[in-house]
């Protein structure tokens, strides 16, 4: 599974400011410590960039160009900011534009910027009547009038990527599976195939913050077994990176990596988490096999699912 790091966002307050700023110091360090994780995109997430954020794109751009080739995603709700921002790239057939909805106004804007400069398009199977559809046969059919817009413009289906989109699990720990549904049937309904992304960190978003990583590790660890081609993560994550490893090498490195594997060939064979073997003397496969069950929805999420 391809990796996009998200970790250059002005969701956090620190680096809003520094962007603000201009603070070229704090993002080349921001952007030199995802450069050592080796993702296959950096994400550049700038929100709407309106008022004082005005050429933020093009500002991170040219810096994180000074310092790498490893390609990028623009993330932003203005359409404007993406274009200059992709206007610089020097190869930019290799990034993605994050993202349109299946609005009119947004995915017809969005679709033109990404025919204009042959790059790759996140989509989101949402639209501002609908939201997130909770079933996935409803998503599936957003993706259909995404993918016939970007037909429309000369955009090949290898150049989609569809986000399910996933709800916290706290909030609603049904919409896991149901994320998970959705990937499998975008993987199976389209001809050529398009491609499937997540973003990751959305599924424990809300949850307490020590039970964070674990459920995003296992929900890839899902997700892959789906067949997903990337997702959106924490790249300062090293547990995830290397579990997205052992999954792609299927070389166990830990006691407790043969349980991810199994939770990977068990959603590859559409089989029941009970055939999964783990050793229940062993806290990590405890906590793995507790957090996958509450994920397939299996068990009830609380706060406290890993001490029951």
């Amino acid at each position: 599974m391809k990796l996009i790091s998200e970790n250059l966002h002005i969701i956090s307050k620190t680096t809003k400011q520094a962007v603000l700023d201009r603070d070229e110091n704090y993002i080349k360090n921001l952007l030199e410590k995802q450069i050592k994780t080796k993702p296959d995109w950096i994400d550049l997430n700038i929100g709407p960039a309106r008022g004082a954020f005005a050429g933020t794109m093009q500002w991170l751009v040219n810096i994180a160009q000074e310092m790498t080739d490893i390609a990028l995603s623009l993330d932003s709700t203005n359409a404007d900011e993406i274009e200059l921002g992709l206007a610089l790239a020097k190869q930019p057939e290799k990034w993605i534009i994050n993202s349109t909805s299946a609005d009119e106004q947004r995915l017809d804007r969005v679709t033109d910027i990404a025919a204009k400069y042959d790059c790759s398009l996140i989509a989101l199977t949402m639209n501002s009547e609908l939201g997130i559809p909770k079933e996935a046969d409803k998503r599936l059919e957003l993706a259909f009038e995404i993918s016939a817009a970007a037909e429309s413009k000369g955009i090949s289906n290898d150049r989609l990527y569809f986000d399910p989109l996933i709800l916290p699990v706290c909030v609603d720990q049904t919409q896991a599976t149901e994320a998970l549904n959705t990937i499998r049937m975008l993987k199976e309904s389209f001809e050529p195939a398009v491609n499937t992304t997540i973003g990751l960190s959305n599924v424990s978003n809300g949850c307490p913050k020590e039970l964070r990583p674990l459920i995003n590790r296992v929900f890839m660890v899902l997700a892959s077994g789906c067949s997903i081609d990337s997702a959106i993560v924490d790249s300062f994550d090293d547990e995830l990176l290397r579990i997205n490893e052992v999954i792609e090498t299927k070389t166990p490195h830990k006691s407790y990596d043969n349980v991810y594997l199994d939770l990977f060939n068990m959603m590859q064979n559409f089989e029941d988490i009970d055939c999964v073997k783990y050793d229940n003397n062993d806290p990590e496969q405890v906590k793995i096999i507790k957090t996958a069950k509450i994920l397939l929805n299996q068990n009830v999420y609380t706060n406290s699912y890993l001490e029951i």
